[in-house]
This record gives structure tokens, sequence and C-alpha cells, in this order.
């Protein structure tokens, strides 16, 4: 019986750190504090991100299919970097 007993008490372990939530017994203890720090990101390092994924297009796509591939892998490195700014942009801390 103390054999199932410990696979009880190990499941219930697992479970309830699965689903975040910590024993009465936790010495740390989670904190949410009411207010958010929203860092925003500057225009510049926004068009860096942009123009540096468009770069990275525009040179794969020179390697796959000369000038008009990098015209294409151009556009999509550009909307692919638009896409990860504007996404990754204000982190709420």
């Amino acid at each position: 019986m103390p054999a199932l007993r410990f696979l009880a008490l190990f499941l219930a372990m697992i479970l309830f750190s699965s689903l975040g939530l910590e024993a009465a017994t936790s010495r740390h203890r989670k904190v949410y504090h009411p207010t958010h720090y929203v860092h925003k990101r500057s225009k510049k390092k926004s068009a860096a991100i942009v123009g540096g994924s468009a770069a990275a297009g525009a040179a794969i796509g020179a390697l796959a299919g000369g000038g008009k591939g990098a015209a294409i892998g151009a556009i999509a490195g550009g909307a692919g970097g638009f896409a990860y700014d504007r996404h990754t942009a204000n982190h709420v801390h």
C-alpha cells in the first residue's frame, strides 16, 4: 500500500505542476502585480528588422533564381520581417 500512496502522490504532483498550481507548503509564491510594463520597440530597430529580413530574402532568392528570385525573395523576406516585428514589438512585462 505505501507504493500505491507514493504513486498517487507522484501523479498529483505532476498534475499540479502541469497546471501551474503550487502546493500549500511551497516557499516560493508567484506574485502578480496589477501594473504592467510595456517595452516598445523603436522605429529604427523595426526598420532594421524588416530591412535585414528583406536583405536575407534577397540573398537567398538570388542564389536560387537570379535577379527575379532576388526580387521575390526581398518581398517575401520583408513581409516576413514585418510580420515578426509587429508580433514581437510590444512586450508586456
